[in-house]
């Protein structure tokens, strides 16, 4: 454990500048991934009327590249290759409702390019040891590794709570919890107390969006703001022109001005739409100013959202909504390359997912779970097809190929661990054979055999 001068002086010369420059970066990308993203620029002195125009022109199209893949990525099972059941360790995962919270987390490492997960001791409603597995979120928490490529665990991890002109912080290492407070600037830091953990390491686990071999890890917001501003800008300039100049101006020319505003007034008011203009003069001009057409914004507008689609590898239709004469082998052909990214995010995350659930089990006392390095989370199947389509697929294999229809019952469309887990459960009661069998056992087992 280190000493109260020793973590002072580590948070206040290192660990909490570093989160604070981190942090400004992330506040940014946070705000274009939610619906608070840069003000478009308009000139000096704008109207209100303008400014409100470039309000309305924003659009969170960064939230809706993340959801993409985030609503592609869910874990519904932990397992060894030569086992049908989930391991102990499965136990844990619902023990912390994983099953919820692992979509924060998916979804902050999409988005930032990182998240965390702190795996700590600590007990369940019953008294039994149970570890506590959280998500944080990486503006409230940064990790220092000795090599950030290739490290599993950090050598210190600072996770910072903004309070009332403070910073509660909590600083984890391989031994224990150290908790002290700072002030907003990082200016003076004070120590509260220390607490010790058995994990031997830091208990912090790291989820990597894209980490390369230089230790970097991009999200699937930083890389395309400059492509969604565009879009914005280019909604602003179809809102300027539809709010100023999408309707054509009526011109005289020759014709006598009302002298007060009352005869002006009065003369609006006899105008009617199926009226005829009339003058005496027979040097009146009536005349048109045509509209500006907006074919050419929309046009553009189309441009950059497939410009979007195209570097995120996102397909075009969930952005634009178009799906005009789909068939399932295009729509399969249009969500290719989201289906590669989301299986290459799947392994990233699934290594993580791993190494909470082993220091889990270690922390928990399951000594076995904790070493079957072979187990691995599984992820339910979502993709998107007809279960008709589906289901003639695999009766086919089961028919020709001679593949058991139980290994196929997973691959249906929307069928879950659970789901799978019950209709083995009802075959077996169904079955005579299965009933005789475990007829034979319980007898065996009853009389000692």
């Amino acid at each position: 454990m280190l000493d109260q001068t020793a973590i002072v002086e580590l948070v206040h010369d290192t660990l909490l500048p570093e989160f604070l420059a981190e942090k400004d970066n992330l506040d940014r990308i946070d705000a274009w991934y939610r619906w608070e993203q840069e003000k478009i620029q308009v000139p000096k002195g704008a109207s209100q009327e303008l400014r409100r125009l470039a309000e309305l022109s924003k659009t969170p199209w960064l939230n809706l590249v993340v959801t993409n893949v985030a609503q592609a990525m869910y874990v519904d099972g932990y397992r060894s290759p030569d086992k049908s059941d989930n391991g102990s360790a499965w136990r844990l995962w619902q023990a912390n409702d994983l099953d919820s919270r692992q979509v924060a987390i998916h979804r902050a490492a999409l988005a930032y390019g990182i998240s965390y997960a702190t795996v700590l001791p600590g007990v369940n409603a019953v008294g039994e040891s149970m570890s506590a597995i959280r998500g944080v979120s990486p503006r409230r928490m940064f990790a220092v590794y000795a090599d950030p490529a290739e490290d599993d665990w950090p050598m210190y991890a600072i996770r910072a709570e903004s309070q009332k002109g403070s910073w509660a912080i909590r600083v984890y290492d391989e031994e224990g919890i150290y908790f002290l407070t700072a002030d907003t600037s990082g200016g003076k830091v004070d120590y509260i107390e220390d607490r010790t953990h058995s994990a031997g390491v830091c208990p912090v686990v790291r989820y990597c969006n894209m980490l390369d071999l230089e230790g970097r890890s991009a999200g699937e917001v930083e890389p395309f703001i400059p492509v969604a501003a565009r879009i914005n800008k280019t909604d602003f300039d179809r809102m300027m022109t539809q709010h100023f100049a999408s309707w054509k101006v009526r011109t005289v020319a020759g014709m006598t001005q009302p002298s007060t505003d009352e005869e002006s007034t009065q003369e609006k008011l006899r105008l009617r739409q199926d009226d005829l203009l009339v003058a005496e003069d027979p040097d009146t001009k009536f005349g048109v100013l045509d509209e500006t057409p907006l074919e050419g914004f929309i046009k553009a507008h189309e441009s950059d959202v497939e410009t979007l689609a195209a570097v995120s590898q996102t397909p075009s239709h969930n952005l634009t909504g178009k799906m005009v004469n789909l068939s399932a082998e295009a729509l399969a052909a249009a969500r290719a390359s989201l289906t590669q990214k989301g299986t290459e995010r799947q392994k990233s995350f699934g290594k993580s997912h791993d190494q909470a659930l082993r220091l889990g089990s270690y922390l928990s006392g399951d000594s076995v779970a904790a070493a079957d390095v072979m187990a691995h989370v599984t992820w339910q199947d979502m993709e998107i097809r007809s279960i008709s389509q589906a289901v003639d697929a695999l009766g086919k294999a089961a028919q020709m190929l001679g593949v058991p229809p139980e290994a196929l019952w997973p691959r249906i469309p929307g069928v879950t661990k659970l789901d799978v887990d019950e209709w083995k459960k009802l075959r077996n009661q169904g079955d005579p054979l299965s009933v005789l069998n475990a007829t034979i056992e319980r007898q065996t087992d009853a009389v000692g055999v």
